[in-house]
């Protein structure tokens, strides 16, 4: 299914809940790792505000690499390349879909300095 890319330019984004190794298998608690690279994959819930409307983005997937910094509740962050992806898929026998989020990086905001 195609992707789509996400414009954040006009948005602020805090974090929702801080990252979180992505599980792949609920019964065994396997770790996610991205097929091309090996590198374990985290989640993280992001608050996107933008145009007066808040929008929580569950669990918005990210390669281990492409966190940097500390990023706690509440922190304002940068995303870069954030693509939404439509999927479906069917689990006993009950047909399921959604939208998934998948981000390059996630990056603490410096705030600006105080100048007096």
């Amino acid at each position: 299914m195609a992707s789509f890319k996400i414009d954040l330019s006009t948005a602020a984004v805090i974090v929702a809940t801080a990252p979180q190794p992505k599980i792949a298998n609920r019964r065994t608690g396997e770790i996610a790792t991205d097929p091309e690279t090996g590198a374990q994959l985290m989640t993280v819930g992001l608050m996107v505000v933008d145009d007066g409307e808040a929008n929580l983005l569950d669990k918005v997937t990210v390669l281990e690499t492409g966190i940097t910094g500390e990023l706690t509740t509440g922190a304002p962050v940068g995303v870069t390349g954030l693509r939404a992806r439509e999927w479906e898929n069917v689990f006993n026998g009950e047909k399921r879909q959604g939208i998934s989020f998948r981000a390059v990086a996630i990056t603490p905001m410096v705030p600006a300095t105080v100048q007096g």
